[in-house]
C-alpha cells in the first residue's frame, strides 16, 4: 500500500490492491468507486451489524520528507512511508481480523469497509457509502473506526463548521470621512464572537470553541472599504446540531454568515455502549479525540480505536512501529471476541 500513491480522490490503485487481496482470501468482496467492502459470510439481517472501517487514502506528502514517502522502509523496528500510520496500520489490522472472523458465527454481523476520500471527507467516500448501504438494505448498528489512537478508545470528536462572514459598508474617501467602514462593522461582530457563550455544554465534549482565523478588507490606504470578509473556525459539540449553531450566530451578527458546510458533526458514544464496554474490558482508557474522522459522517454509534499515534499523522517521514501492527491484529481479534460475549 505504501508503495502505491493514494492521495485522496486518486486512490484507485490501492483499492485494486485491497480488492485483489481480499479475493485471494476467499472473501466475497465488493467495490463502489474506490471504497472496498465485504460482509461476513454468514450474514443474518436479524442480527445487529458492526462496521469495521478505516481508509486507504492519504494526504499529499510533506516537502520535508527525508525518506522516499512511497518506499516502505523498514529500519530499527519502524515501518516508514506515507500512510503507514494514518491509516495503513489500522487498515491491515482490520482486514486480518475480518478474514479471521469471516466465517465465524457471532451474535452480530461484520461489515468491512476500507474507504476512500477520508482525508478530504469527499463526495465519494463515507458521504457516499452511508446512503449506499441503506439503499442496499444493509443496516449498520455500530462502527469500530480504525484511526491512529494508540489502541486507546476515542469516545468522542468535536465537529467542525467554518463560516465565511461578510460585513458590508459604503465605500468613500478616507480623507473626507465619507462612507461606512465595513472593517469597523466586522470588528463589532468579531468582538461579539469573542465573548459569545452557548448555554448548553456537552457533558463529554465541553464548550463549543470559536476562533476568528482570517480577515481581509480594503483595496488601498485612502478608500474606506465597503466589504470585510472574515473566517470563523467553530469546533462544535453534541449539545447543538451544526445547523443550530449557524442559525444562532446568524440571528445575533450583523454580517452575512455563510457556512461552508455543516456535515462534519460532533460525535459521542455512551460509556455503557457495548463498543466502549468491550474496550474497557480489555484495559483501554477512554478520551476525546482532538482530530476528526469519518465518525463525523456516521449516523450510528461509533468508537475510534486504532493502530499508531495521532501525532505522527500528516508528518514528514511518517512511520508506524512494526510491533504496533502486531499488537493491533492481536487486540482487534481479542476485541471481537470480547464484544461477542457482551452483546
Amino acid at each position: 500500500m505504501i508503495a502505491i500513491p493514494s492521495v485522496s480522490r486518486s486512490e484507485d490503485k490501492t483499492a485494486d490492491l485491497i480488492f485483489t487481496f481480499l479475493q485471494t482470501q476467499g472473501i466475497d468482496v465488493q467495490r463502489h468507486y474506490n471504497n472496498v467492502w465485504a460482509k461476513s459470510k454468514i450474514f443474518n439481517p436479524d442480527k445487529p451489524t458492526l462496521l469495521l472501517n478505516s481508509h486507504h487514502d492519504t494526504v499529499k506528502p510533506s516537502s520535508a520528507y527525508t525518506n522516499d514517502p512511497f518506499s516502505a522502509l523498514h529500519q530499527d523496528g519502524k515501518l516508514y512511508g506515507l500512510g503507514s500510520n494514518d491509516a495503513g496500520a489500522s487498515v491491515v489490522s482490520l482486514i486480518v481480523t475480518f478474514c479471521n472472523y469471516y466465517e465465524a458465527v457471532l451474535p452480530f454481523n461484520l461489515l468491512l469497509l476500507i474507504g476512500a476520500e477520508e482525508e478530504v471527507m469527499g463526495e465519494h467516500g463515507m458521504r457516499l457509502m452511508v446512503p449506499y448501504f441503506q439503499e442496499n438494505d444493509i443496516r449498520i448498528d455500530m462502527a469500530l473506526v480504525g484511526e491512529p489512537t494508540g489502541l486507546e478508545a476515542a469516545v468522542g470528536e468535536r465537529g467542525l463548521v467554518v463560516l465565511d462572514c461578510y460585513a458590508h459598508g459604503v465605500q468613500g474617501h478616507a480623507a473626507r470621512e465619507e462612507g461606512v467602514n465595513a472593517l469597523y462593522k466586522a470588528v463589532e461582530d468579531i468582538d461579539l464572537l469573542r465573548h459569545y457563550h452557548f448555554d448548553k455544554v456537552s457533558p463529554l465534549l465541553g464548550d463549543i470553541k470559536m476562533t476568528v482565523t482570517m480577515i481581509e478588507a480594503g483595496t488601498q490606504h485612502n478608500i474606506i472599504p465597503d466589504v470585510c470578509h472574515f473566517v470563523v473556525d467553530i469546533r462544535t459539540t453534541d449539545a447543538y446540531t451544526n445547523e443550530e449553531v449557524v442559525a444562532m450566530l446568524q440571528a445575533v451578527m450583523k454580517s452575512d454568515v455563510v457556512p461552508r458546510s455543516t456535515r462534519i458533526r460532533a460525535s459521542s458514544i455512551s460509556e455503557q455502549h457495548p463498543l466502549v464496554q468491550a474496550a474497557l474490558s480489555n484495559g483501554k482508557i477512554t478520551y476525546v479525540s482532538p482530530t476528526t474522522s469519518d465518525m463525523a459522517l456516521m449516523p450510528f454509534p461509533s468508537l475510534k480505536l486504532g493502530v499508531g499515534q495521532s501525532c505522527r499523522s500528516h508528518s514528514a517521514d511518517e512511520f508506524v512501529l512494526e510491533s504496533e501492527i502486531a499488537e493491533g491484529v492481536e487486540f482487534y481479534n481479542k476485541y471481537i471476541k470480547t464484544l461477542s460475549e457482551i452483546i
